[in-house]
């Protein structure tokens, strides 16, 4: 997408801000911003102005997903809970339940990691498109 000139120049950045990192802590930064597909200066601007909330990593629906997925696991938590009690105070033949716990757990541990990995991806575009 080509911006008119009018447009280029409103987005010209130029203002300079000066920050001192340890050579450690550098290379960490240079380390993540390639992993990202960033320049250093990209991968900075894009998490200071997360940071500020300018603009936000997670969007309203991916905070409502998220509010979805943390019920599930507590859902999934309390039933693991109960399992555990019910094995220390000594109560066996509940195979059947604990098999649909762990299956539960199971199905939300693989969907958290989904829509983590969308978040990331769509990260990544995000920023690379538009830092």
């Amino acid at each position: 997408m080509h911006l008119p000139a009018n447009d280029r120049r409103r987005k010209r950045r130029d203002k300079v801000v000066h920050a001192r990192f340890s050579r450690s802590e550098i290379e960490q930064i240079e380390h993540a911003a390639e992993a990202a597909g960033m320049t250093v200066s990209g991968f900075l601007r894009s998490l200071s102005l997360e940071g500020a909330g300018v603009r936000p990593f997670f969007s309203d629906a991916d905070r409502a997903v998220l509010f979805l997925l943390l019920s599930d696991i507590k859902a999934v938590g309390v039933n693991l809970n109960q399992l555990a009690r019910a094995r220390n105070r000594g109560e066996t033949g509940q195979l059947l339940e604990e098999k649909r716990t762990i299956d539960g757990v199971q199905r939300v541990v693989a969907i958290v990691l989904f829509e983590l990995q969308a978040f990331a991806e769509r990260g990544s575009r995000r920023h690379a498109g538009s830092v």
